[in-house]
């Protein structure tokens, strides 16, 4: 049997306004990598967070890097 791709990440319009929520809870895949950009750990994001698992973290961060692989979305270049 195959894995299902995202097993961890739903979608629901009815939950988080129909954003990516980790298995279904009202965690959003943004808010835990919003805390991994501002230098949290795994380990600090599971303190605060029991609910989630280390598994969840890691398919958020799986995922972003599949959104950002299938959009393109053109950056503004700046010259200094």
């Amino acid at each position: 049997m195959r894995k299902k791709l995202f097993d961890r990440i739903t979608v629901k319009p009815e939950v988080c306004m129909g954003q990516a929520t980790i298995r279904g809870m009202r965690i959003t895949v943004a808010f835990v990598l919003k805390l991994l950009a501002s230098g949290m750990s795994h380990g600090e994001i599971l303190k605060a967070y029991p609910e989630l698992e280390e598994k969840d973290i890691l398919q958020a961060i799986e995922y972003a890097a599949w959104l950002a692989g299938e959009y393109y979305y053109p950056l503004q270049v700046t010259h200094e």
